[in-house]
Parts: structure tokens; sequence; C-alpha cells
């Protein structure tokens, strides 16, 4: 299909917090869960009540949440997927994003709801396409590993729209196909319990020689370890216009379990980004340079493009550290703001000191401000730390929540 419209920004919300920063930083849709029967067990924030509360509150904004229900449960399982799934029909979303056939069916036959067939499900050709839009799945989520001449031909010889994901973290598996977490740990990544095992650090004794099966002798490595299995970031936010040209119709950004400050700051990036396409085509390719500086203020483990243009290389992996790095510290976000006495309150998040740059997020510009005064408790404060809560002088009208940073 030729796209024939702005494509969906779909945003991350691992709780209600993140749902409401990622609207207000530009998302057109978000996807969400609780933990059950979903790809993320760990440190999600919703229960059947707060869900509901989320989805109502994206209904009153005329907003999308699709919730994600895209595990492949075992048959002594099914019982309690078909309470959940009662559950959350009852609470109306958007679309149920889906990978396993059997669930597929039980949702398109005992609702009216929408199915998204999920990347899990490992789409790669338009004859897989054609045959989930006639089970009646309403958009597919393709898997990570095509690039995008296959992206173009899909979208050419279907009719369903098509979703990929253009930003955040990658999997060394086939589209989470992983075993690695379940071997080590017992957890299985296809039932949303996956430890990340592909960021761990290996000593690796792989080398043997014919003439002594015996032996094994380790792969040199310095004081930096081995991180064999560690991909980089996917960021895509330099190419909007190839994932239009290939047909794309709505643009996910990955991390539910990210914190609030790469929700914010990566839906709002890839918020300008589209706009300004859109807007101005010439100016968008002219801020490729802003784009790249300003993605990498957030946390990251280095950026590639994934299997886009190509397969990946030795360069597609950060060999380093596991760790994900930033340019940039979030040290607070905004709570209350006096206009008459031209004072914001801030709840600090790190470590923060008088003499600070800081860097105040809106979801339409960055106000620069030196921190020259603050008070704690109606107190002059010097340095203050993570649950403090500070006020400081400033003119300018700052919308509540609105996040701030510093450079490290």
């Amino acid at each position: 299909m030729n796209l024939k419209y702005k494509p969906e920004l779909l945003a991350p919300a691992g709780d209600m917090e993140k749902l409401k920063l990622a609207f207000m930083y530009g998302a057109d849709a978000v996807y969400a869960s609780t933990a059950d029967f979903a790809m993320r067990t760990r440190e999600i924030g919703f229960d059947y009540n707060s869900l509901k509360e989320g989805i109502n509150y994206t209904h009153s904004i005329n907003k999308k949440i699709y919730i994600t229900v895209n595990t492949f449960p075992h048959s002594s399982e099914i019982p309690n997927f078909i309470k959940h799934a009662k559950k959350l029909i009852t609470l109306s979303p958007d679309a149920f994003i889906v990978a396993d056939p059997g669930l597929v069916k039980y949702f398109i036959d005992n609702c009216n709801i929408p199915v998204h067939l999920s990347t899990q499900a490992n789409i790669t050709n338009y004859l897989a396409s054609n045959f989930w839009q006639d089970q009646g799945v309403k958009r597919i989520v393709l898997a990570r590993e095509l690039n995008l001449k296959d992206i173009k031909l899909i979208t050419q010889k279907t009719k369903i729209p098509i979703e990929t994901f253009v930003h955040g973290a990658m999997c060394m598996a086939y589209s989470g196909r992983c075993q690695i977490s379940n071997y080590l740990t017992g957890r299985d990544p296809n039932r949303g319990k996956c430890v990340q095992a592909c960021r761990f650090k290996y000593k690796v004794f792989g080398l043997k020689e014919e003439l002594r099966p015996n032996d094994n002798y380790e792969i040199l490595e310095d004081d930096t370890g081995s991180y064999l299995f560690n991909s980089k970031d996917l960021c895509m936010i330099n190419h909007i216009p190839e994932l239009i040209n290939a047909g794309v119709t709505s643009f996910k950004i990955e991390g539910r379990l990210k914190g609030i400050y790469y929700v914010t700051t990566v839906t709002r990036l890839y918020r300008q980004a589209i706009d300004l396409y859109f807007a101005n085509p010439k100016k968008y390719l002219a801020s490729k340079k802003y784009f790249s500086n300003e993605i990498l203020k957030t946390s990251n483990r280095g950026y590639t493009t994934g299997f886009y243009f190509n397969k990946p290389d030795p360069s597609t992996n950060n060999y380093l550290t596991q760790k994900e790095t930033s340019s940039y510290s979030f040290v607070g976000q905004v709570i209350y703001q006096d206009l008459k006495n031209k004072t914001i309150s801030v709840l600090v998040k790190n470590q923060l000191k008088l003499g600070s740059i800081l860097e105040i997020i809106t979801p339409n510009k960055i106000i620069k401000h030196k921190l020259t005064k603050m008070e704690h408790k109606n107190k002059p404060a010097s340095i203050v730390h993570a649950g403090y809560e500070i006020t400081f002088k400033l003119t300018k009208k700052i919308p509540i929540l609105s996040l701030i940073r510093t450079k490290i």
C-alpha cells in the first residue's frame, strides 16, 4: 500500500505516568499491558484498574491505546489467559497486539476490538501478511529483520497497515526468539521473563583444535570483557523519508521498561522529525545533525539502523559495555509554577548543584537556565539530591511535568 497520510507515532507506556507524558510530548498512540501474558513482566506499572484509567484518559484526549498480549502460553496457562482476555475486553482498548495464532483467533472470535499481529509472529513476507489479513488481523507489526526493500515489497502487495520499530533496544535473537535467558536462568523470554542475557559479560572458551578435542582455548579479551551479543540501539530518526517511502504507517518506539526521561525525549524528537518532514522536507534534511545530537542526550548503547539498509556487521554491536550512556543527566521534573512570584517547583531526580546549566524540556521547546540560586524547604541550598523538592526563579511559563536535564 502507498502511504497517503502522516504515519502514527506509537510510544511505550509502562505505567500511567509514562502514558501521560508520551501523549504530552507528541505520541499519537501508546502500547501498554499488565504483567500477564505480555513480553514485559518486570516493572510494569499497570493492573486492571490503572489500565482502565489509562484507557479512559487516552480516549478523553482522542488518542489511541493498544494492549499487548503477545507471549506464547503453554496449554496449562490457557484457562488463565481466557480469564485475562475477558477482563481486557471489558476495558475497550483500541486494539490488542497478539502473536500466538490461537490467541489471535480467540480475540477475533470473542470481541470486535481490532487485533494487531505482534513482531513476535515473525512476519517477513507479503504472503504471510495477506494470510493474517484473511484471518481478520487489522495491522501487521513486521519482524525487525527486514530491510526497506523487503518492507516496501510487502506494503505494495498487501492492503493491511504496516507497523515497524524505529527506535530502541535490539534483540540479538530472531524477533525475540531467544533461548539464552531460559537456558541460563530458567526465565523464558517468549513468556515475558527475559533477563537480557545478551547484555551479560562473557568469557568465551569456544576454540577447539581438531587434534586436541578435549582442550578449550580462551578467546583473548581486554579489561572490558566480551559483550559478544550486545547490540547497539536502533535509531531511524534521520531516515523518516525512507520509512515513509517504504509504506510504513506506524512508527513504533521500543521501551516500556525505560524511564520517563527516555520516553519523553525520544517521543518528542520523533514527533518533531515527522512533523518537520511533512511541513518542510528540505528543512528536515538540513536538521539531521540536530536530531543526531539531541538523540544522544538520552540513554543509549550507541546507535545503528539495524537491518533497514543492510545486514548487521561488527559495527552493529557494542563490545565495550552493556551499560547505557548519555551526555546528559535527567535531574528534575517541574511540579508547580507560581506565576505571580515567578518561581517553579521541581522534584529532583539526580544530584543537582548551583551553577548548573539546566535545559528545561517542554513539548515545543527547550529553555536554558543557569541555576544561580535555589531553595529547599525555604532555605538556600547549594547541592540537592534525588527526592528533594526545590524552587527557583524563572520568568517563562513552563508546562507542569516538563523534564529538566543538565550536561554531564
